[in-house]
């Protein structure tokens, strides 16, 4: 039996915490003095150090409480590798994960120690997936954490503003891997890719701030060009720190789970790449999205009111994606978002005669509807027949042959509370004797 879900979250938080201390201990020389910039009301944090010019300084990060203590603690930190790759190893196996192919956590390692991760890259796409599972203590279909591709965004205008850069890109992942070469582009000295002989891709995004272009956008930081694309600002925008499962940890920033979910919801239905592609963007918005209903609701909820507020396409494209996930899923969502489901375009629900049941256990006549091409489950309960289609106190017999002679007007109610009322319980409908009044109201007036 794996261990429960908090028990593996804890033990990544603590991961997390560790490789945070040991990326910024790698990263910042023992020799440097910490200093910090006022801008704009907000202070942010540079190491000071010593060179043959003078003094250079090196961006460490806006202030935080988690900042301050890493800067305190800097001289006394000491080295916890060998542990932290325990604990990678334990957390593989708790989860039952495939561990990730070796070659893509070297690229990403190296990148990270090169400061990719520190200049606020952004780890995007299925290697950022990947380390979803441990942040929220679940194991996530095998089918969606395959690839071969590195994808890293960056903000055009967060590039300049830190004022330091890493070595050339392609400098980087050449030390990984000799093969790897820069991949042209039909605009002239401008490269947003790289690949290597064995598959392997690494390429830069960037958010379309304006009008639609492919022209490759300068990441100076990063000392590399990227591909700009609409809907990624959303993406990457408050990107949260999180562990990749390589070796002993790599400390790396990935977007927020439940805008990763909605933001492949949103492009799902405008890919060019064909229905595979589509397919994979569902089912991993899908996984996502069932267990942060439970853990992270009111985080999902402001993230909709977000994508609502970007005004009417960006609605429709959510609304579109939503439309693919499984019903239960979906009514999850909408629930917590607090829609209906009639949010849905062409959403219905429909009745072909089907037998009705009595289950004893929840006292309840039971019959199938059809929406959108799936089952749902419907029921009424016995104390609703009692009060308003026999007589008082119905045996099972009875309330088969209420339902069945007010089938109709039953059915009619059915499909009201499906579409244009709350969502009580995702994939199914239960009219009760408290709900008759207004039901039926809504019935006779069509």
């Amino acid at each position: 039996m794996p261990p429960p879900a908090l028990v593996i979250q804890t033990t990544y938080a603590e991961l997390l915490e560790r490789c945070s201390a040991a990326a910024f201990r790698t990263t910042f020389s023992q020799n440097g003095v910490f200093i910090s910039k006022t801008v704009k009301g907000r202070r942010y944090w540079y190491l000071q150090l010593p060179s043959e010019e003078g003094r250079t300084q090196k961006y460490v990060g806006p202030e935080t409480p988690e900042l301050l203590k890493q800067i305190a603690q800097h001289k006394e930190a000491r080295d916890d590798e060998r542990e932290r790759r325990a604990i990678v190893s334990g957390l593989i196996r708790s989860l039952g994960l495939p561990r990730p192919i070796s070659e893509i956590g070297d690229v990403i390692e190296a990148l990270a120690k090169a400061g990719v991760f520190r200049l606020r890259g952004v780890l995007v796409g299925t290697v950022a997936y990947h380390t979803y599972s441990t942040m929220l203590g679940i194991k996530l279909p095998s089918a969606t954490l395959q690839t071969i591709d590195v994808d890293i965004a960056q903000f055009g205008d967060v590039s300049v503003a830190v004022e330091d850069k890493t070595r050339p890109v392609l400098d980087v992942i050449k030390e990984v891997d000799s093969t790897f070469r820069a991949v042209p582009t039909i605009h002239a000295n401008q490269i947003t890719s790289y690949a290597a002989e064995n598959g392997l891709r690494v390429e830069f995004l960037t958010p379309n701030a304006g009008p639609d272009t492919d022209a490759p956008q300068p990441l100076p930081a990063l000392q590399t060009d990227a591909q700009p694309l609409r809907f990624l600002d959303f993406l990457i925008y408050d990107a949260e720190p999180a562990v990749f499962l390589h070796d002993a940890g790599v400390l790396v920033n990935v977007p927020a789970p439940q805008r990763y979910a909605l933001h492949k919801l949103i492009i799902s239905n405008r890919r060019r790449e064909g229905a595979a592609k589509r397919d994979k963007d569902v089912r991993q918005a899908e996984a996502l999205l069932e267990v942060l209903c439970e853990k992270r609701p009111r985080e999902l909820k402001l993230v909709w009111e977000e994508v609502d507020e970007r005004g009417e396409k960006w609605r429709a494209y959510l609304i579109e994606g939503l439309s693919d996930l499984r019903p239960i899923v979906r009514d999850s969502v909408l629930k917590i978002a607090t829609h209906t489901r009639n949010l849905i375009t062409g959403i219905d629900l429909t009745f072909d005669d089907p037998p009705p049941a009595y289950d004893f256990s929840r006292e309840v006549v039971t019959f199938n509807g059809e929406s959108m091409g799936k089952s749902v489950p419907c029921a009424i309960s016995r104390e609703a027949l009692d009060d308003n289609f026999g007589t008082s106190d119905l045996n099972q017999q009875g309330c088969l042959d209420a339902f069945r002679k007010n089938r109709a007007i039953i059915e009619i109610m059915a499909r009201i509370k499906y579409l244009s009322w709350p969502i009580e319980k995702p994939g199914s409908i239960l009219i009760k004797t408290t709900d008759l009044p207004k039901l039926l109201t809504q019935a006779k007036n069509g």
